[in-house]
């Protein structure tokens, strides 16, 4: 199965340029707990970072630091774990795995952002072919079972 059908289309991101302020009252607006940060050089969302609402509480709120006068770019994570529509969902699950991260920005054939993928989404995609792949097993045992009497 494929990243392509099973991400999500909707991406929340911001520049990197955004204050962290900014960055928080987008996560507010949208129920988000991470944004994506990009970049668009050439029109694509390019992913450069992320930044999650616990690097706003501990590295900025808790610290003291005025909210206004940091930049995303300040707090971001960079070097940005990545997949592609085109990957398979267990290339991204060992990307995940050792990365140790949950979620993974998906990129278009352009390098832009498309995407994102989650564990849950991951997890969710292979509990329905298990449900599938038991009702299959489940249908041959009756069959079995009906051609024998």
């Amino acid at each position: 199965m494929r990243i392509a059908e099973i991400c999500t289309r909707h991406v929340v991101a911001v520049e990197a340029d955004a204050s962290v302020r900014e960055a928080a009252g987008v996560m507010r607006k949208q129920h988000v707990g991470s944004l994506v940060v990009t970049q668009q050089p050439d029109g694509e969302r390019i992913p450069i970072g992320f930044v999650t609402d616990r690097d706003i509480v501990l590295g900025v709120v808790a610290a003291g630091i005025d909210a206004d006068a940091l930049a995303v770019a300040d707090i971001m994570s960079g070097d940005v774990a990545t997949c592609t529509e085109s990957e398979d969902i267990f290339d991204a699950i060992q990307t995940m795995r050792s990365r140790g991260i949950r979620r993974l920005p998906v990129l278009n054939g352009n390098g832009g952002l498309a995407g994102m993928v989650s564990a849950d989404d991951i997890y969710s995609a292979l509990s329905t072919h298990m449900h599938e792949l038991t009702a299959a097993l489940t249908g041959e045992q009756v069959h079995e079972m009906a051609s024998r009497t």
